[in-house]
C-alpha cells in the first residue's frame, strides 16, 4: 500500500477505530475471541490478515498489535507470516501461541517441535517482578490453557523469559522493543487471570484509552454507510438470521427507502417460517422487504443430488440467480441501477469460507462470502 493509500484509509476510518489495537490473524480459532476481549475493555480492535502491509496496520494509528495463534508450525512450508517490520515499527506487540513462536524465530531465537503436543490446562509460573510487565499484580502461579506443538528453546537477543510451565518457556519479553509474547491463550476462560494479562498489555504497555463503545460503533457505521452509498439504491440479501438482519437494520437506518431487502423461501425453511419472518421484518422492524417463494427452483436444483458440497454450490448459484433477477426487476421499476449489494455475515462463516491461507483450505462454500 502506498503512503497516499494509507492516508486515504486513515481519513475514512471512524475516530473510535483509531488508537485501538490491530489483531493480525494467523488463522487461529480464537482470533475473534481476542478481538472481543479487547473490546470488552472498551478498546477498539480490528482484525486484519497477517499478510497486511505495515502501512495498512499503521493506518489505524494503533496503540498496539496482537499476533494471534494459528494451527501451523513456523517451519511449515506454507506457514503464515507477517511483515517483520511490524516488530520494529515502535508499536507494542503481543504474540500469542503461534505469534510467540513466529516472533522468536523471526528475531533469531530457536523454535522446535515439542516432544509431545501440549493441549489443555497447565500450571504457569510467572515472573511478577519489575520486568514482568504482563503479570504485574497477579499471583505467581496460574492455571493456563495451552494448544501448541512447538516450543521456544532459545530466546532471541535482547529477550528474557517472564514465565514458564513444567515443559517450556511460556512467556517472553523485550522491554526496550516493547515486544511481549505468551505461549498460552489468555483470551480463553480456562486461563486464570487472562483478562488481567490482556489489561496489563492494553493499559500498562500500550497506554491505550478505554474510549470505544458499541453505541458509538453503531452511529459511526450508519454514518459511514450513508457517505458510501450516497443517493444510490441498494439491495440486501436477507436470510432470516441475526447476521443479515443486523446488516439490513444498519443500512435501513442510513438510507431508508433506498434499500430493498429480499427474503427468499428456498423450500428448506420450517413450517410457516417464510410468512412469519416476512411479517416480523415488515411490522416489527419496519423494513421494506420483497418476499420471493423460490421453493420449486431450489428443490429442482437439489433433486437427486447427494454430495453435500455439490448441494452447497447449487444452493449458492441459485441464490445468486434469484438476487440478480430481483435486482434487474428493481432496476426497471426505479429506472436506475442497484449500485450496492448488502450482505451480513457472521465471522465464523468467513473462517469456514476462506482460510488465512486462501480458498484452498475452504471448509464450506454455501456462505457465499463476497459472492
Amino acid at each position: 500500500m502506498t503512503p497516499e493509500a494509507a492516508m486515504k484509509k486513515h481519513h475514512n476510518k471512524p475516530k473510535s477505530e483509531l488508537g485501538g489495537v490491530v489483531v493480525l490473524d494467523f488463522g487461529g480459532q480464537y482470533t475473534q475471541l481476542i478481538a472481543r476481549r479487547i473490546r470488552e475493555q472498551q478498546v477498539f480492535s480490528a482484525i486484519v490478515p497477517c499478510q497486511a502491509s505495515v502501512a495498512e496496520i499503521l493506518s489505524y494509528e494503533p496503540a498496539g498489535v496482537v499476533l494471534s495463534g494459528g494451527p501451523s508450525s513456523v517451519y511449515d512450508r506454507d506457514a503464515p507470516v507477517c511483515d517483520p517490520a511490524v516488530l520494529s515499527a515502535g508499536i507494542p506487540v503481543l504474540g500469542i501461541c503461534y505469534g510467540m513462536q513466529w516472533i522468536a524465530k523471526t528475531l533469531g531465537g530457536k523454535v522446535e517441535p515439542a516432544g509431545r503436543r501440549e493441549y489443555g490446562r497447565a500450571e504457569f509460573a510467572a515472573d511478577t517482578m519489575e520486568n514482568g510487565e504482563l503479570f504485574r499484580g497477579l499471583p505467581g502461579k496460574l492455571r493456563i490453557w495451552n494448544s501448541h506443538g512447538d516450543h521456544v528453546l532459545a530466546l532471541p537477543p535482547g529477550f528474557r523469559a517472564t514465565g514458564k510451565t513444567e515443559n517450556a518457556i511460556a512467556a517472553i519479553q523485550n522491554s526496550e522493543k516493547r515486544i511481549h509474547a505468551v505461549q498460552f491463550h489468555p483470551e480463553v476462560n480456562h486461563t486464570e487471570q487472562g483478562t488481567a494479562i490482556l489489561r496489563n498489555f492494553l493499559f500498562a504497555v500500550c497506554k491505550a484509552e478505554p474510549k470505544w463503545s458499541g453505541s458509538a460503533f453503531v452511529e459511526e457505521t450508519v454514518e459511514a454507510i450513508r457517505r458510501r452509498v450516497g443517493e444510490k439504491q441498494a439491495i440486501c440479501a436477507l436470510s432470516g438470521g441475526v447476521d443479515s438482519t443486523v446488516a439490513a437494520a444498519l443500512v435501513d437506518r442510513a438510507i431508508g427507502d433506498r434499500l430493498t431487502n429480499v427474503f427468499v423461501n428456498n423450500g428448506l425453511l420450517r413450517k410457516n417460517e417464510f410468512e412469519d419472518t416476512l411479517a416480523m421484518y415488515r411490522e416489527r422492524l419496519g423494513l421494506h422487504v420483497v418476499g420471493v417463494d423460490a421453493t420449486d427452483r431450489f428443490l429442482g436444483q437439489l433433486a437427486g443430488i447427494t454430495d453435500p458440497e455439490e448441494k452447497r454450490k447449487r444452493i449458492g448459484r441459485e441464490f445468486i440467480a434469484v438476487f440478480a433477477e430481483q435486482a434487474q426487476s428493481l432496476r426497471r421499476a426505479a429506472g436506475e441501477d442497484i449500485a450496492f449489494l448488502v450482505q451480513g455475515t457472521l465471522y465464523p462463516d468467513v473462517i469456514e469460507s476462506v482460510s488465512v491461507k486462501g480458498p484452498s483450505a475452504t471448509i464450506k462454500t454455501h456462505h457465499n462470502v463476497g459472492g
